[in-house]
C-alpha cells in the first residue's frame, strides 16, 4: 500500500512516538537531505543528492532512510508568499505521489516558504563564499525544513502533553 501524503500534524499520527525522520528539500538539480535523531529534537544534514532520474533519486533516498531506520519523511512544499501553489509545489506533490508508491512511511508536507532565503542569509552571515554556498544550500535548507517541523511537533506535544 502506498504511503499517505499528509500535512505534518496528520502525518505525525501515522508515525510511532519515537523514530528518526528524514527531511527533503527538492531542488531542480539537487535534493537536500537531513535526518533527525530518534527523539526528534535535532535535524542534521546528511548530504546533497545530485538529481538524476526519479528512480535513481528515490533509490538513494530510500537507502539513506533504511540505513537510519527512519519512520517517516518531511518534504518541503514550496508555497508562494500569497499561499497559492505554483509549478514547484506541483512538482513536489508529483514527487511525493511517486515516492509514496515506494515506501509505507507516511510523508508529511511542510510549508517551506522562505527556507532557502533564510539559509542563504545565514550562510552569507558566516562569510561563506558563493561557490561553497551553492554546494551546501539545499542540504542546509533540508535541515531548516526538518528542524521547523520538529519544533512544531514539539510545541504541539507540549500543548497537548
Amino acid at each position: 500500500m502506498p504511503a499517505q501524503i499528509l500535512p505534518l500534524i496528520e502525518a505525525a499520527t501515522h508515525w510511532p512516538a519515537r523514530g528518526a525522520l528524514i527531511g527533503l528539500d527538492l531542488g531542480t538539480k539537487t535534493i537536500g537531505v537531513a535526518v533527525s535523531d530518534p527523539d526528534r529534537k535535532l535535524a542534521t544534514g546528511i548530504e546533497t543528492v545530485e538529481r538524476a532520474t526519479f528512480t535513481k533519486d528515490a533509490a538513494r533516498l530510500l537507502t539513506m532512510a533504511n540505513e537510519r531506520r527512519v519512520c517517516g519523511f518531511v518534504l518541503g512544499l514550496p508555497i508562494n508568499m500569497d499561499g497559492s501553489e505554483g509549478p514547484r509545489a506541483q512538482s513536489t506533490r508529483a514527487f511525493a505521489r511517486n515516492f509514496a508508491k515506494l515506501t509505507d512511511h507516511a510523508i508529511a508536507l511542510w510549508d517551506e516558504r522562505l527556507s532557502t532565503a533564510a539559509v542563504e542569509r545565514a550562510l552569507i552571515g558566516q562569510d561563506m563564499s558563493r561557490a561553497k554556498r551553492a554546494r551546501v544550500i539545499d542540504e542546509h535548507a533540508a535541515i531548516f525544513i526538518l528542524q521547523g517541523a520538529l519544533d512544531r511537533l514539539a510545541k504541539l506535544q507540549a500543548e497537548n502533553g
